[in-house]
């Protein structure tokens, strides 16, 4: 029996739409960038206190032994003393975890932002943001803007130094894989190649017992090792920063992480309302100026 004109073009139609609804759940979708996808929690939204971390209502901080002052006090991190623990508290505080949810690990400078999958959230050590280092790990915005400063002896030939060409014929050392060993090899560009210490210990030391001119450091522990550790010891100078932007400390996370964008927001709030200002302030009021080499 034939179908009625009307009644045919009704049927051909509802079939043309279910061959078409079949196609397109069948056929590839286009996936959705990674700026269409908030990271955070599950769901993609940041809930205070029920975070992705590692350890379930727990956050997990990572810094390196010694944690040196005045970035931590007393080497003890869980103290909530020096710019770097009140730092990692104030953000733990934003994220929704309170000091006694807070813990710590030790994890070497290098390491922290090495290859490979993190057994923190995040680390806090003075690491700077870089296009280098971000291949392989995640940053949070910067909570610090920072410069690099030379430090010598008093009665040493660096100590007298007052431009960066002053500075080329001395011995100088710094810590591996820092920025500060970064800026001798590629601001100052010395006769004779760095000196690379493990620690900023062992380069303190080296300074002491004359094995090399002068140590660069970031300026506020330039301030504290001229203070504390070696008062025979001076700031000659600081650099002025590469190519108009500033370097900055960023908390280092896993690649990928799922708290990245979670810990940046808390990170920027802090800096917005002010907190990390008085922070800077409390703990690192002496790193003012210095003299800049040019």
């Amino acid at each position: 029996m034939s179908l009625a004109p009307s009644a045919l073009r009704r049927a051909v139609a509802t079939a043309t739409i279910a061959l078409l609804a079949t196609a397109v759940g069948c056929a590839p979708q286009p996936e959705e960038t990674a700026s269409d996808q908030p990271s955070g929690s599950a769901g993609g939204v940041c809930v205070k206190g029920e975070l992705a971390t590692r350890t379930p209502g727990k956050l997990t901080v990572a810094t390196d032994e010694p944690a040196y002052e005045p970035w931590f006090k007393d080497d003890e991190p869980s103290n909530g003393k020096g710019f770097e623990s009140a730092v990692a508290y104030a953000v733990a505080e934003r994220l929704g975890y309170d000091k006694n949810a807070v813990v710590w690990q030790k994890v070497p400078f290098n390491k922290a932002f090495a290859p490979g999958e993190k057994t923190f959230d995040f680390d806090i050590n003075q690491v700077s943001i870089s296009d280098e280092r971000k291949k392989a790990v995640d940053f949070s915005s910067g909570y610090y803007d920072v410069r690099q400063a030379v430090i010598a002896l008093k009665d040493s030939e660096a100590a007298g130094a007052r431009t960066i060409a002053d500075l080329r014929k001395v011995k100088l050392g710094a810590q591996v894989g820092t920025t500060s060993l970064n800026y001798i090899d590629d601001v100052v560009k010395p006769e004779q190649p760095a000196a690379a210490f493990a620690k900023n210990d062992q380069a303190k030391s080296a300074l002491k017992n004359g094995q090399v001119d002068a140590i660069v450091v970031d300026l506020p522990t330039a301030f504290y090792i001229t203070a504390a550790e070696v008062p025979d010891a001076r700031i000659v100078g600081q650099f002025e920063n590469r190519g108009g932007t500033p370097e900055q400390f960023g908390l280092v996370l896993d690649k990928g992480s799922a708290l990245t964008a979670c810990v940046s927001d808390a990170v920027d709030a802090l800096r917005e309302d002010g907190t990390l200002a008085g922070i800077e302030q409390e703990w690192l009021s002496e790193a003012v100026d210095a003299p800049v080499l040019k």
